[in-house]
């Protein structure tokens, strides 16, 4: 055995793990006690919304149990826009009482949609967003007004009990088929009509066409943003790029101005702008040649990493746009976050036609540095890290879960931190695309340790990828890409172990360890000894990732 230290520090803390730590079933022990901290901590007031989240979850969630296939089409199985737009109208149509942007797009919809709110915000515009998932409270979802807090508990469980009749009597009607998401996204648009935002920045949920936002109607739009286009929700969404392109089109409306972000390929480009041209809705391309945006630096600001970007922007077709900004300061990190600031950026200009107001250069500059999102190429501070565990190593929470969002992850650590030792914590969820993710992730950077976990989903177990099945797609992976792998299990195969990491020296240290646990605390603990084993003490980079709800986990125990 050419490393017996390496070999007898595993196995003496993979053993540790399992017979030391007290666990709940299924390696439960983190959701438990993050269960409990919501309960005790920063949520109280989310007490208030008792009623409301019994009632919520009665109803069908599909980021619990899963989206049907076809769900997002328009064909016999798409979800039923009537029935959204029936109980729009039993609430008194709400959505025809605001102006509004709104954003579809395979990833980036989320962070487009936290930098336009934040640019108009700066502008001094009341602002309603409404975005998915939260990574601790619903609350999150849905933010009001010129600060951009998360609405209150006290405001949202009064509204509830107000429309509860109406939501009762329209589930009634339809035979109990109305979804979580349907009465979330109906209360929301309530909500922004009674509080008088100038302008909601709505994300929608699942393609475009057939999402329960798509109740918007052209008078009230004033842009519609597709930021990427991609295969994730493939199934739901026809099978094909083609047809996800479609149903992302279906928020373009008659004379409305779009923004689309790509880069596309150009067949999906084309199906865009041909919807575009049918609607007469006039374009700006955010890959627009006359659109250059680079990453200049990365460095420290406020105790935060952040990228130094320049933005130059200069269209003369279909709507003349000219702005630019240097040395941006982004604390949302990637090229693919700046790609998402310059969508935003574009966007706040884009509408102005409409609303007869000009954006400012420095409320677009100042509204992306101060945008931030919980989960995504998120930083650690020392004590959060220490709070779970790590103290001494750096740590990177980000929400990936697709091959095109970890490519971009990898972007991140070769950009922040090209030369420390790598290990990955992963968590997903059964229906993503495990293999790709996988690919990407080793294509880009070889890590010292891969340790792959299981975290429930939306509060539920159904759509965990158990951590063995998992295992599969990387050794897969690995193999394709000719990627040596230490695969110890989960530390039970001694014998297994021992001839994995048999060898040379040399070949020892090519070889990324692959674990297994069902306990995300012993996940990170074992990531953890594995850097320091292997890289004699050296301060590594500690990833977590794989899907936002084990980010949520992580997030709530820093607390």
């Amino acid at each position: 055995m050419n490393n017996p230290k390496l070999l007898n520090s595993i196995l003496r803390f993979t053993n540790l793990f399992r017979t030391r730590i007290p666990t709940f079933p299924n390696g439960r022990i983190v959701e438990k006690l993050g269960f409990l901290r919501r309960l005790s901590s920063n949520h109280n007031e989310d007490i208030e919304l008792t009623d409301f989240m019994e009632y919520m979850e009665k109803l069908k969630n599909y980021e619990k149990s899963g989206v049907p296939k076809g769900a997002g089409t328009d064909s016999g199985e798409g979800f039923d826009m009537g029935r959204m737009n029936r109980l729009m109208q039993r609430l008194g149509n709400p959505q025809s009482n605001f102006k509004a942007v709104h954003i579809a797009g395979t990833k980036g919809k989320g962070s487009t949609a936290n930098f336009l709110a934040n640019i108009l915000r700066e502008e001094g515009y009341s602002v309603g967003c409404y975005t998915s998932p939260h990574v601790h409270s619903i609350r999150e979802r849905i933010s009001l007004g010129k600060e951009g807090d998360p609405v209150s508990a006290e405001k949202l469980s009064c509204l509830f009990h107000r429309v509860k009749n109406v939501i009762d009597r329209s589930i009634e009607l339809e035979n109990g088929m109305i979804s979580h998401f349907e009465v979330l996204t109906a209360m929301s648009f309530t909500l922004f009509a009674e509080e008088n935002v100038d302008i909601a920045v709505v994300e929608a949920g699942l393609g475009g066409s057939r999402d329960a936002t798509n109740v918007i109607c052209s008078s009230s739009l004033l842009a519609a943003v597709i930021t990427t286009i991609g295969k994730e929700h493939l199934a739901a969404l026809g099978g094909s790029l083609e047809s996800i392109a479609m149903a992302k089109s279906g928020i373009i409306k008659h004379g409305r101005p779009v923004v689309l972000g790509g880069p596309f390929d150009q067949r999906i480009e084309q199906i865009l702008r041909d919807k575009a041209n049918s609607s007469s809705a006039p374009v700006i391309l955010v890959s627009d040649p006359g659109i250059i945006s680079t990453v200049k630096d990365v460095r420290l600001h406020d105790g935060r990493p952040c990228q130094l970007c320049d933005i130059h922007i200069q269209i003369e077709k279909d709507i003349p746009l000219f702005i630019e900004l240097l040395d941006v300061r982004l604390h949302m990190l990637g090229k693919h976050q700046l790609q998402n600031a310059v969508t935003a950026a574009c966007t706040s200009s884009a509408y102005e036609i409409k609303v007869r107001r000009n954006v400012s250069d420095e409320s677009i500059r100042t509204g992306l540095e101060n945008a931030t999102l919980l989960g995504r190429s998120q930083f650690l501070s020392s004590e959060e890290a220490k709070a779970v565990g790590l103290a001494g190593a750096i740590v990177l929470v980000d929400g990936a879960h697709t091959g095109e969002s970890a490519k971009c992850l990898i972007d991140t650590i070769n950009m922040t931190h090209p030369n420390s030792p790598l290990a990955l914590v992963v968590a997903m969820a059964n229906d993503k695309d495990h293999s790709a993710f996988a690919r990407q992730l080793l294509l880009g950077r070889l890590p010292e340790a891969v340790v792959l976990t299981e975290v429930s989903i939306a509060g539920d177990r159904s759509r965990i990828t158990p951590a063995s099945l998992l295992k599969g797609a990387w050794i897969q992976a690995a193999k394709e890409l000719d990627v040596e792998i230490a695969d110890v299990g989960a530390g039970e195969n001694e014998l297994l172990f021992m001839e994995q990491l048999s060898g040379s020296a040399a070949d020892k240290e090519r070889k990324t360890v692959l674990a297994t646990s069902g306990s995300l605390q012993s996940s990170l603990k074992l990531a953890n000894q594995i850097l320091i084993e292997k890289t004699h003490c050296q301060s590594g980079l500690i990833v977590i990732t794989g899907s936002l709800h084990i980010v949520s986990l992580i997030l709530t125990l820093c607390q």
